[in-house]
């Protein structure tokens, strides 16, 4: 931890309490006194202490039982060491049943009473780094990371709320790119089954053989290269929660198994004729349109009505375009920091140009242009010349005057330079606005038709 440790010590004989503080100042802990249970109350209504080593008799009304009953309800991490007389004991017991993380007995034996609150301290301490990564997952892959503003978006964030803490089967639809995995792992991550494994399969990259081999597992010899025997991503997952990629791309053969799995929550490794029990939540994502397969008997209609519990439609790009400014720069903030460049925003030109472009590859493409623009620019702010040239308006684009008429491209686009920049009075940065080109990309026309400014 990067602050001391704070130990309260409680206990109204105040040379035992002094001895017990020193012996727990002088191993590096930053050790508080308190020597009554309404002290020891008070100092645990301030907060930030990590053990309380209490004596179990404190000679009043309260006892050490009403401090660790104080400290459960107010304190989330801290844990209470109850310190007792061989007569105590079983009041002791009653403690480690309420919650106490252990007792010690007296005369203290200083050794042990370090040992059992360095393994307090380490609870602690797992209990802190464990809730800072589940932290850090929920900002990574939890609802903020599906950005948007668009109707469309705030309805499907809305479902997501309510259907990840269930154990509801999803399907999810849409395009490739549009962000279906990261809808899976936020269902994942908001369930109850956040701290189990979350594990994706694509059903389309994968033959007949493989895939059942990869989601049932396989026994040893149960193949020719079954050397060993080998548990699928079902077993895998078992607490989890299972995304099936590309579901609509499954094997006939393989779904009559899949339900059957479903509908008993029972797996058969390849091979093997001993059923393993699995608890899996089930996700399903697919660009394909699974009714129509229904209709053309080539998905399973049993297997689809298992699945599609709930649906989920994430929108294409192209038909989300007013979000495409928050997408871009959430991406630049992103690659920004990862390729340590100091880049404040885009430009009005690329705005115009993302805005324009249809983005086929939907937000993956987006978020691909956004890292390559940020890795080649010179630039603070991301201009025309960072887009890739498939996304760039067109540069140079002639008029078609009669007295061009008969030029090669080339030349008429150094006649078109060489005008715009008279009009602009050699002023290089407003010929190439008005040409819709960046400055880099005027000046390597210049000096490549060698024009004087």
């Amino acid at each position: 931890m990067s602050n001391p440790t704070r130990i309260l010590v409680v206990d109204d004989e105040p040379d035992h309490c002094e001895a017990t503080a020193e012996a727990l100042a002088k191993v590096g802990y930053h050790t508080l006194r308190a020597h009554s249970a309404a002290e020891a109350i008070t100092a645990i209504e301030r907060g930030g202490l990590d053990v309380i080593v209490t004596d179990l008799i404190l000679g009043g009304d309260l006892t050490g039982l009403d401090i660790l009953r104080k400290a459960l309800k107010l304190l989330d991490d801290a844990e209470v060491i109850l310190v007792t007389g061989h007569g105590t004991i079983p009041s002791a017991v009653e403690a480690i049943q309420l919650g106490a993380a252990g007792y010690l007995t007296k005369p203290l034996d200083l050794a042990e009473l370090r040992s059992v609150v360095a393994k307090a301290v380490a609870n602690v301490q797992l209990r802190r780094e464990n809730r800072d990564l589940h932290r850090a997952l929920d900002k990574r892959f939890g609802f903020d990371q599906i950005l948007g503003e668009d109707p469309r978006i705030l309805r499907i964030l809305d479902t997501l709320q309510q259907i990840a803490p269930t154990d509801a089967t999803v399907i999810i639809y849409g395009e490739s790119g549009t962000g279906k995995e990261l809808v899976a792992k936020a269902i994942h991550v908001n369930s109850p089954r956040r701290n189990r494994p979350f594990v994706a399969l694509n059903c389309a990259s994968l033959s007949e053989g493989i895939l059942e081999s990869e989601l049932f597992g396989h026994e040893k010899g149960s193949f020719t290269s079954a050397v060993d025997q080998r548990i699928g991503r079902f077993e895998y997952a078992d607490g989890g929660t299972l995304l099936l990629d590309e579901v609509g791309d499954m094997p006939l053969t393989t779904q009559i198994k899949l339900l059957r799995v479903i509908e008993e929550r029972q797996i058969h490794r390849v091979g093997s004729n001993d059923p393993v029990d699995v608890d899996v939540r089930l996700l399903a994502a697919t660009n394909a349109d699974l009714p129509r397969l229904v209709k053309e008997k080539r998905f399973r209609e049993d297997l689809y009505f298992r699945l599609n519990v709930v649906s989920i439609h994430m929108p294409p790009l192209r038909e989300r375009k007013g979000d495409i400014p928050l997408l871009a720069h959430s991406f630049i903030a992103e690659f920004a920091r990862r390729h340590k460049k100091s880049i404040t925003g885009i430009s009005p030109e690329v705005s115009k140009a993302l805005a324009r472009y249809d983005w086929p590859g939907n937000i993956r493409e987006l978020r691909n242009c956004i890292e390559s623009m940020v890795v080649v620019t010179r630039d603070t702010l991301l201009g025309v010349d960072d887009l890739p040239d498939h996304i760039a308006p067109g540069r140079l684009a002639l008029p078609p005057p009669t007295q061009l008429t008969g030029m090669s491209l080339q030349q008429a686009e150094c006649e078109l330079i060489r005008t715009t920049l008279d009009d602009c009075h050699g002023n290089r940065k407003d010929a190439a606005k008005k040409l819709g080109i960046g400055e880099r990309t005027l000046y390597r026309k210049i000096s490549q038709y060698g024009l004087k400014t």
